[in-house]
């Protein structure tokens, strides 16, 4: 006589979508209401340069490039081709976001997202990103924004957690369902 087997496990609930939209929103808004502060209401444009502190100034820089200014789009051509990569880059994000387990996860995606829209805007109205944040002072020496910090952390976040759980992996979910060459040879296990 048989024993009944086990119903098969479902899979954990995915983290509702909702909360990371509405993260995308947080970090869209604060970098867009941010930029919107230095260009008109500090007028940073004109002044160029306010020092706050010995470690950490607000410096007007447009930044043609993507991050950290690599990349950069001297042409027309060039600038829309960074905002369809951007684009791209969102939309890919936006897909596996949608489909995260984890909350951690799920916060880098939406970090990332936000900021790459974030930047994308800049770009489409002004043909650069505007960027404020000099920490020069503290040996750091590129000017960046909210949107370029909510990519880095995202970034990082990102990375850890691919580290933290390598079995998550796409890889690792391709191998781990299915037999290896050894266990389809010897046929089906012992009694």
């Amino acid at each position: 006589m048989t024993s009944p087997s086990p119903a098969p496990k479902l899979p954990a609930a995915a983290p509702a979508p909702v909360w990371g939209v509405l993260l995308i929103l947080v970090v869209l808004g604060l970098d867009q209401a941010s930029k919107y502060w230095v260009l008109n209401h500090l007028n940073l444009l004109t002044i160029g340069k306010i020092e706050l502190s010995s470690i950490f100034d607000l410096t007007m820089v447009w930044n043609y490039g993507v991050s950290f200014g690599a990349l950069k789009a001297h042409a027309d051509w060039q600038r829309w081709g960074l905002v369809a990569m951007s684009g791209v880059i969102a939309t890919v994000f936006a897909v596996w976001l949608f489909k995260a387990e984890r909350r951690q996860t799920f916060i880098a995606l939406a970090l990332v997202i936000g900021g790459a829209i974030g930047n994308l805007i800049d770009r489409v109205r002004f043909g650069a990103v505007a960027d404020f944040l000099d920490f020069s002072g503290f040996f750091f020496p590129w000017v960046f924004n909210v949107a370029d910090a909510a990519i880095t952390v995202g970034a990082i976040l990102l990375a850890i957690d691919m580290l933290m759980n390598p079995e998550d992996t796409p890889q690792s979910k391709q191998n781990s369902g299915s037999k290896s060459e050894s266990e389809r040879e010897s046929g089906p296990p012992a009694a």
